[in-house]
Protein backbone atom coordinates (compact mmCIF):
# COMPACT_ATOMS: atom_id res chain seq x y z
CA UNK A 1 0.00 0.00 0.00
CA UNK A 2 1.03 3.63 -0.43
CA UNK A 3 1.97 5.43 2.77
CA UNK A 4 3.51 8.78 3.66
CA UNK A 5 6.43 7.88 5.92
CA UNK A 6 8.53 10.08 8.20
CA UNK A 7 11.75 8.17 7.54
CA UNK A 8 13.97 9.74 10.22
CA UNK A 9 14.09 12.69 12.65
CA UNK A 10 14.61 16.18 11.25
CA UNK A 11 12.90 18.69 9.00
CA UNK A 12 10.70 17.03 6.36
CA UNK A 13 12.37 13.60 5.93
CA UNK A 14 9.05 12.44 4.45
CA UNK A 15 8.58 10.04 1.54
CA UNK A 16 5.60 8.45 -0.17
CA UNK A 17 6.55 4.78 -0.10
CA UNK A 18 5.09 1.41 -0.91
CA UNK A 19 4.89 -0.56 2.35
CA UNK A 20 3.23 -3.77 3.42
CA UNK A 21 -0.53 -3.63 3.97
CA UNK A 22 -1.30 -4.57 7.61
CA UNK A 23 -3.23 -7.71 8.48
CA UNK A 24 -5.55 -7.36 11.51
CA UNK A 25 -5.31 -9.94 14.27
CA UNK A 26 -7.02 -10.51 17.61
CA UNK A 27 -9.14 -7.37 18.27
CA UNK A 28 -7.62 -5.20 15.55
CA UNK A 29 -9.51 -3.52 12.72
CA UNK A 30 -8.10 -2.59 9.32
CA UNK A 31 -9.64 0.56 7.85
CA UNK A 32 -9.46 1.68 4.23
CA UNK A 33 -8.71 5.38 4.70
CA UNK A 34 -10.94 7.70 2.66
CA UNK A 35 -10.12 11.03 4.30
CA UNK A 36 -7.40 12.02 6.76
CA UNK A 37 -6.90 15.49 8.19
CA UNK A 38 -3.55 17.21 8.60
CA UNK A 39 -3.17 18.32 12.22
CA UNK A 40 -0.88 20.89 13.80
CA UNK A 41 0.87 17.99 15.52
CA UNK A 42 1.61 16.50 12.10
CA UNK A 43 3.22 19.80 11.13
CA UNK A 44 5.36 19.71 14.28
CA UNK A 45 6.34 16.20 13.20
CA UNK A 46 7.11 17.35 9.67
CA UNK A 47 9.35 20.10 11.05
CA UNK A 48 11.13 17.72 13.42
CA UNK A 49 9.78 19.53 16.51
CA UNK A 50 7.86 16.62 18.03
CA UNK A 51 10.13 14.29 19.99
CA UNK A 52 7.44 11.68 20.70
CA UNK A 53 7.58 10.32 17.15
CA UNK A 54 9.18 6.90 16.71
CA UNK A 55 10.56 6.91 13.17
CA UNK A 56 10.23 5.41 10.63
CA UNK A 57 6.57 6.21 11.01
CA UNK A 58 3.41 6.90 9.03
CA UNK A 59 1.99 10.17 10.41
CA UNK A 60 -1.71 11.06 10.64
CA UNK A 61 -4.34 10.45 13.31
CA UNK A 62 -7.52 12.22 12.12
CA UNK A 63 -9.37 9.98 9.68
CA UNK A 64 -12.46 8.19 8.47
CA UNK A 65 -12.94 5.24 6.20
CA UNK A 66 -14.45 1.85 5.49
CA UNK A 67 -13.73 -1.31 7.47
CA UNK A 68 -11.60 -3.51 5.21
CA UNK A 69 -10.99 -6.48 7.51
CA UNK A 70 -11.20 -7.46 11.18
CA UNK A 71 -9.23 -9.69 13.54
CA UNK A 72 -10.53 -13.06 14.72
CA UNK A 73 -11.70 -11.71 18.10
CA UNK A 74 -13.53 -8.60 16.87
CA UNK A 75 -17.22 -8.83 17.84
CA UNK A 76 -18.92 -5.48 17.17
CA UNK A 77 -17.30 -4.06 14.04
CA UNK A 78 -17.99 -5.55 10.62
CA UNK A 79 -16.44 -5.29 7.18
CA UNK A 80 -17.96 -2.57 5.03
CA UNK A 81 -19.03 -0.29 7.88
CA UNK A 82 -18.28 3.44 7.68
CA UNK A 83 -16.19 4.41 10.69
CA UNK A 84 -13.84 6.80 12.40
CA UNK A 85 -11.40 5.95 15.16
CA UNK A 86 -9.88 7.34 18.30
CA UNK A 87 -6.14 7.85 18.20
CA UNK A 88 -5.29 5.33 20.92
CA UNK A 89 -3.81 2.09 19.58
CA UNK A 90 -2.54 0.52 22.81
CA UNK A 91 -2.27 1.27 26.54
CA UNK A 92 -0.92 -0.53 29.58
CA UNK A 93 -4.45 -1.31 30.73
CA UNK A 94 -3.36 -1.30 34.38
CA UNK A 95 -2.67 2.27 35.53
CA UNK A 96 -5.23 4.54 37.20
CA UNK A 97 -5.76 6.44 33.95
CA UNK A 98 -6.54 3.23 32.05
CA UNK A 99 -8.93 2.04 34.77
CA UNK A 100 -10.77 5.37 34.39
CA UNK A 101 -10.69 5.07 30.58
CA UNK A 102 -8.56 8.22 30.43
CA UNK A 103 -6.30 6.65 27.84
CA UNK A 104 -4.95 10.07 26.84
CA UNK A 105 -3.03 10.11 30.15
CA UNK A 106 -1.61 6.57 30.16
CA UNK A 107 2.18 6.93 30.33
CA UNK A 108 2.59 3.79 28.21
CA UNK A 109 0.03 4.79 25.59
CA UNK A 110 0.84 4.20 21.94
CA UNK A 111 -0.92 6.57 19.59
CA UNK A 112 -1.66 6.34 15.90
CA UNK A 113 0.67 8.56 13.95
CA UNK A 114 3.06 9.07 16.85
CA UNK A 115 4.25 5.68 18.13
CA UNK A 116 2.57 3.35 15.62
CA UNK A 117 1.71 3.86 11.95
CA UNK A 118 -1.09 6.34 11.35
CA UNK A 119 -3.56 7.35 8.68
CA UNK A 120 -1.48 9.07 5.98
CA UNK A 121 -1.80 5.84 4.05
CA UNK A 122 -4.25 3.80 2.03
CA UNK A 123 -4.95 1.62 5.08
CA UNK A 124 -4.58 2.06 8.84
CA UNK A 125 -4.71 -0.51 11.62
CA UNK A 126 -6.53 0.36 14.84
CA UNK A 127 -8.13 -1.48 17.75
CA UNK A 128 -11.82 -2.35 17.98
CA UNK A 129 -12.28 -0.39 21.22
CA UNK A 130 -11.23 2.80 19.43
CA UNK A 131 -13.58 2.39 16.45
CA UNK A 132 -16.84 4.35 16.15
CA UNK A 133 -19.45 3.34 13.59
CA UNK A 134 -20.87 6.41 11.88
CA UNK A 135 -24.50 7.46 12.03
CA UNK A 136 -26.13 8.01 8.63
CA UNK A 137 -26.27 11.75 9.37
CA UNK A 138 -22.46 12.02 9.61
CA UNK A 139 -20.55 11.99 6.33
CA UNK A 140 -17.16 10.39 5.90
CA UNK A 141 -15.70 13.81 5.14
CA UNK A 142 -17.09 15.34 8.34
CA UNK A 143 -16.02 12.31 10.37
CA UNK A 144 -12.42 12.69 9.24
CA UNK A 145 -12.04 15.64 11.64
CA UNK A 146 -13.95 14.17 14.58
CA UNK A 147 -10.67 14.10 16.52
CA UNK A 148 -9.99 17.87 16.59
CA UNK A 149 -13.65 18.51 17.43
CA UNK A 150 -13.32 16.00 20.27
CA UNK A 151 -10.31 17.92 21.58
CA UNK A 152 -12.58 20.95 21.94
CA UNK A 153 -15.33 18.91 23.57
CA UNK A 154 -12.91 17.46 26.11
CA UNK A 155 -11.44 20.87 26.95
CA UNK A 156 -14.69 22.79 27.23
CA UNK A 157 -17.36 20.33 28.34
CA UNK A 158 -15.36 17.75 30.31
CA UNK A 159 -12.43 19.69 31.75
CA UNK A 160 -13.85 23.22 32.06
CA UNK A 161 -17.59 22.39 32.06
CA UNK A 162 -18.63 25.60 30.30
CA UNK A 163 -22.32 26.43 30.67
CA UNK A 164 -24.92 28.65 29.01
CA UNK A 165 -24.03 32.37 29.02
CA UNK A 166 -20.47 31.81 30.26
CA UNK A 167 -18.04 34.02 28.35
CA UNK A 168 -15.22 32.12 26.69
CA UNK A 169 -12.27 33.60 24.81
CA UNK A 170 -10.53 31.45 22.20
CA UNK A 171 -6.98 32.47 21.34
CA UNK A 172 -6.03 31.09 17.95
CA UNK A 173 -8.66 30.70 15.18
CA UNK A 174 -7.02 27.64 13.63
CA UNK A 175 -8.90 24.36 13.09
CA UNK A 176 -8.89 23.51 16.81
CA UNK A 177 -10.10 26.98 17.77
CA UNK A 178 -12.85 26.99 15.15
CA UNK A 179 -13.98 23.51 16.17
CA UNK A 180 -14.03 24.63 19.79
CA UNK A 181 -16.04 27.73 18.90
CA UNK A 182 -18.85 25.56 17.54
CA UNK A 183 -18.74 23.29 20.58
CA UNK A 184 -19.07 26.28 22.90
CA UNK A 185 -21.98 27.69 20.91
CA UNK A 186 -23.71 24.31 21.13
CA UNK A 187 -24.13 24.96 24.89
CA UNK A 188 -25.07 28.61 24.28
CA UNK A 189 -21.91 30.15 25.70
CA UNK A 190 -20.76 33.62 24.63
CA UNK A 191 -17.70 33.21 22.39
CA UNK A 192 -14.94 35.69 21.56
CA UNK A 193 -12.27 34.57 19.09
CA UNK A 194 -8.89 36.34 19.11
CA UNK A 195 -6.43 36.11 16.24
CA UNK A 196 -3.94 38.23 14.33
CA UNK A 197 -4.09 40.03 11.00
CA UNK A 198 -3.09 37.00 8.93
CA UNK A 199 -6.08 35.17 10.45
CA UNK A 200 -8.56 37.54 8.78
CA UNK A 201 -10.35 34.83 6.80
CA UNK A 202 -10.47 32.48 9.77
CA UNK A 203 -11.85 35.22 11.99
CA UNK A 204 -14.50 35.85 9.34
CA UNK A 205 -15.36 32.15 9.38
CA UNK A 206 -15.58 32.19 13.19
CA UNK A 207 -18.10 35.01 12.97
CA UNK A 208 -20.11 33.17 10.31
CA UNK A 209 -20.18 30.07 12.54
CA UNK A 210 -21.69 32.02 15.41
CA UNK A 211 -18.91 33.67 17.42
CA UNK A 212 -20.26 36.69 19.28
CA UNK A 213 -17.11 38.75 18.67
CA UNK A 214 -13.85 38.37 16.74
CA UNK A 215 -10.73 40.42 17.45
CA UNK A 216 -7.54 41.10 15.49
CA UNK A 217 -5.14 41.58 18.39
CA UNK A 218 -2.57 43.32 16.18
CA UNK A 219 -5.05 46.02 15.17
CA UNK A 220 -7.34 46.17 18.18
CA UNK A 221 -6.96 46.24 21.96
CA UNK A 222 -8.19 42.75 22.79
CA UNK A 223 -8.16 43.30 26.55
CA UNK A 224 -10.22 46.49 26.32
CA UNK A 225 -12.76 44.93 23.95
CA UNK A 226 -13.16 41.84 26.14
CA UNK A 227 -13.59 44.02 29.24
CA UNK A 228 -16.21 46.09 27.40
CA UNK A 229 -18.06 42.95 26.30
CA UNK A 230 -18.10 41.64 29.88
CA UNK A 231 -18.99 44.96 31.57
CA UNK A 232 -15.49 45.35 32.93
CA UNK A 233 -15.30 41.91 34.56
CA UNK A 234 -13.35 39.79 32.09
CA UNK A 235 -14.11 36.40 30.59
CA UNK A 236 -14.95 33.28 32.58
CA UNK A 237 -12.71 31.08 30.45
CA UNK A 238 -9.86 31.47 28.02
CA UNK A 239 -8.86 28.60 25.74
CA UNK A 240 -5.33 28.94 24.37
CA UNK A 241 -5.32 27.05 21.06
CA UNK A 242 -2.44 28.67 19.17
CA UNK A 243 0.61 27.14 20.81
CA UNK A 244 2.34 30.45 20.10
CA UNK A 245 4.54 31.78 22.92
CA UNK A 246 3.60 35.48 22.44
CA UNK A 247 -0.07 34.60 22.85
CA UNK A 248 0.25 33.56 26.50
CA UNK A 249 2.45 36.37 27.79
CA UNK A 250 -0.47 38.56 28.90
CA UNK A 251 -3.30 36.07 28.49
CA UNK A 252 -4.63 36.50 32.04
CA UNK A 253 -5.63 40.07 31.13
CA UNK A 254 -8.56 38.57 29.23
CA UNK A 255 -9.92 36.79 32.30
CA UNK A 256 -11.93 37.79 35.34
CA UNK A 257 -10.67 37.24 38.89
CA UNK A 258 -10.67 33.48 39.58
CA UNK A 259 -11.06 32.92 35.84
CA UNK A 260 -9.81 29.78 34.12
CA UNK A 261 -7.13 29.38 31.47
CA UNK A 262 -7.38 26.12 29.54
CA UNK A 263 -4.17 25.32 27.68
CA UNK A 264 -4.82 23.28 24.52
CA UNK A 265 -2.12 24.44 22.08
CA UNK A 266 1.11 22.48 21.80
CA UNK A 267 4.24 24.64 21.86
CA UNK A 268 7.40 24.13 19.83
CA UNK A 269 9.39 24.64 23.05
CA UNK A 270 8.42 23.35 26.49
CA UNK A 271 9.38 26.48 28.45
CA UNK A 272 7.45 29.70 27.76
CA UNK A 273 6.78 32.90 29.71
CA UNK A 274 3.59 32.95 31.80
CA UNK A 275 2.48 35.61 34.27
CA UNK A 276 2.79 33.58 37.47
CA UNK A 277 2.01 36.53 39.74
CA UNK A 278 -1.46 36.86 38.23
CA UNK A 279 -2.14 33.24 39.12
CA UNK A 280 -1.43 34.04 42.77
CA UNK A 281 -2.78 37.57 43.11
CA UNK A 282 -6.01 36.98 41.18
CA UNK A 283 -6.49 33.31 42.15
CA UNK A 284 -6.52 32.15 38.54
CA UNK A 285 -7.09 28.56 37.53
CA UNK A 286 -4.88 26.90 34.92
CA UNK A 287 -6.02 23.64 33.34
CA UNK A 288 -4.22 21.49 30.82
CA UNK A 289 -6.33 19.63 28.27
CA UNK A 290 -4.63 16.83 26.37
CA UNK A 291 -6.34 15.28 23.40
CA UNK A 292 -9.55 13.40 24.36
CA UNK A 293 -10.85 10.16 25.86
CA UNK A 294 -13.55 7.62 24.91
CA UNK A 295 -16.40 9.49 26.62
CA UNK A 296 -15.46 12.56 24.61
CA UNK A 297 -15.94 10.75 21.31
CA UNK A 298 -19.47 9.63 22.13
CA UNK A 299 -20.42 13.19 23.10
CA UNK A 300 -18.73 14.65 20.02
CA UNK A 301 -20.39 12.29 17.55
CA UNK A 302 -23.76 13.00 19.16
CA UNK A 303 -23.26 16.76 18.68
CA UNK A 304 -22.33 16.08 15.06
CA UNK A 305 -25.36 13.81 14.59
CA UNK A 306 -27.60 16.59 15.93
CA UNK A 307 -26.12 19.04 13.43
CA UNK A 308 -24.68 21.30 16.13
CA UNK A 309 -21.20 21.03 14.59
CA UNK A 310 -20.67 21.84 10.91
CA UNK A 311 -17.43 19.95 10.36
CA UNK A 312 -17.44 20.11 6.56
CA UNK A 313 -17.54 23.92 6.71
CA UNK A 314 -14.01 23.85 8.13
CA UNK A 315 -12.55 21.61 5.41
CA UNK A 316 -11.38 23.99 2.71
CA UNK A 317 -9.02 21.83 0.66
CA UNK A 318 -8.78 18.13 -0.23
CA UNK A 319 -5.67 16.65 -1.85
CA UNK A 320 -4.89 13.14 -3.09
CA UNK A 321 -2.18 11.42 -1.05
CA UNK A 322 0.46 11.90 -3.76
CA UNK A 323 -0.01 15.70 -3.50
CA UNK A 324 1.02 15.65 0.16
CA UNK A 325 3.82 18.19 -0.27
CA UNK A 326 1.46 20.82 -1.63
CA UNK A 327 -1.04 20.01 1.11
CA UNK A 328 1.51 20.49 3.89
CA UNK A 329 2.75 23.72 2.28
CA UNK A 330 -0.82 25.06 2.32
CA UNK A 331 -1.23 24.16 6.00
CA UNK A 332 2.05 25.84 6.97
CA UNK A 333 1.21 28.93 4.91
CA UNK A 334 -2.09 29.28 6.75
CA UNK A 335 -3.98 29.63 3.46
CA UNK A 336 -6.66 27.11 4.41
CA UNK A 337 -8.65 26.27 7.53
CA UNK A 338 -8.51 22.48 7.39
CA UNK A 339 -6.64 20.49 4.77
CA UNK A 340 -7.53 16.85 4.23
CA UNK A 341 -5.74 14.12 2.30
CA UNK A 342 -7.75 11.52 0.36
CA UNK A 343 -5.79 8.24 0.02
CA UNK A 344 -8.78 6.38 -1.51
CA UNK A 345 -11.98 7.33 -3.29
CA UNK A 346 -15.31 6.76 -1.52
Amino acid sequence: MKALVKTEPGYNKMKLLEIEKPVPKDKEVLIKVIYTGICGTDIHGFKGEYDRLKTPLVLGHEFSGIVEAVGENVTEVQEGQLVTSETTFATCGECESCRNKEYNLCLNRKGLGSQVNGSFAEYVLTREESVHILDDKISLLAASITEPIACGVHASLEKAQVEKNDVAVIVGPGPIGLCLSQVLKSVEAKVIVVGITQDAERLKTAKELGADMVIDSLKEDATALIKEFTNGKGADYCFECSGAAPAIKNIFDYLKQKGTLVQMGVFAKSLNELDMNSIVQREMNVIGSRSQKPSTWHLTLELMRQGKIDAERLITKIYPLDKWEEAIEQVMAGNEIKVVLQPNKE
